[in-house]
């Protein structure tokens, strides 16, 4: 039989800055309460990065743990690829601040703005790489610091978000061509950009020069999600010839709770599959997928062969969806 080459993740590591905003911090400062936000979303809590930490600073705790966790060391790494829509400076690219931070070696680093999707976006991304023997040891982080896109007078959006980062290490793995085979087994990513006012930020170098806030359409955004990354999620399960019935944990974009059971519902999905950490840590954008993981494998849920299906949904709009088996 022939041998093929895997991208296999042997590393995942999360990093939650130290500040905790309860639901009840955030009632003194804008019209809301507990039970209101967690009605709607199921968020009790979200970590905000102190003042003098960059999204950099995130990412590279998180990059931190994941390679020990690998068994590895910056020196190992050849590629860096960040999904961030909160960058440090307009550039250059997080991820090679990443790199000089680390101390990693001159190799390849960019980052990837699919907004919530960043890090599906960037698993794939890099998959072109390792499965082509092009990477021997690859980071792939998704870190946010979304709270400095708040508006704080808006209820709807301000409630919804946290900062963080979550990494893994991609290494290059032999496989068989079958679905038992360990690394990521099949993507589906998507885009449409006729639907930008359904979630964006109203600020831009080249239009008003401004960061801005972001601004969603809260409804319209969860109507589009159920269907969208339903879609997308069997698309991926057929890429990578499995079932979603087949599949040991569901670990989605953690928006809010209600997509995330949406979704499961849509699909089928037993809730007791659900790696859900969102009342945790809020919608960290492009780390909140990475942060699961992280969290699974730590209390020994996620365990070594079993299979994971990733999905997420972010402005753009994006979406996508990844199959993978640890």
């Amino acid at each position: 039989m022939t041998k093929v080459l895997r991208s296999v993740v042997t590393g995942v590591g999360g990093y939650l800055p130290d500040e905790v905003v309860t639901n009840d911090d955030l009632a003194k400062v804008v019209d809301t309460t507990d039970e209101w936000i967690r009605e709607r979303t199921g968020i009790r809590q979200r970590h905000r990065a102190a003042p003098d930490q960059a999204v950099s600073d995130l990412a590279v705790e998180a990059a931190k743990r994941a390679l020990e966790r690998a068994g590895r060391t910056a020196a190992d790494v050849d590629l860096i690829i960040v999904g961030t829509t909160t960058a440090d400076l307009t550039f250059p690219a997080v991820a090679t601040i990443v790199q000089r931070k680390l101390g990693c070696p001159i190799g390849i680093a960019f980052d990837i703005q699919a907004v919530c999707s960043g890090f599906v976006y960037a698993l794939s991304t890099a998959d072109g790489f390792v499965a082509r023997g092009r990477s021997k040891c690859a980071l792939v982080i998704g870190a946010e610091t979304m709270t400095r896109l708040m508006d704080w007078t808006d209820r709807g959006t301000c409630v919804l978000f946290g900062d963080g980062a979550g990494a893994v290490v991609l290494e290059p793995g032999e496989g068989q061509g079958e679905i038992s085979d360990r690394g990521l087994l099949g993507f589906a990513l998507r885009a449409d950009g006729t639907k930008q006012d359904l979630l964006y930020v109203d600020g831009g170098v080249s239009t008003n020069g401004q960061i801005g806030h972001l601004r969603m359409q809260g409804n319209q955004v969860f109507r589009h999600a159920v269907v969208n990354i339903s879609e997308a999620v069997i698309a991926a399960a057929k890429d990578a010839g499995v079932q979603v019935a087949d599949v040991d944990w569901f670990i989605p974009h953690q928006a809010n709770s209600r997509i995330l059971d949406g979704v499961a519902r849509r699909l089928g999905i037993d809730e007791s599959k659900v790696i859900s950490t969102v009342a945790e840590h809020a919608n960290t954008s492009a780390a909140s997928i990475p942060l699961a993981m992280a969290k699974g494998v730590e209390d020994g849920r996620i365990k070594p062969g079993q299979l994971l299906l990733l999905e997420a949904m972010g402005g753009g709009l994006t979406w996508g969806a990844c199959v993978l088996r640890l």
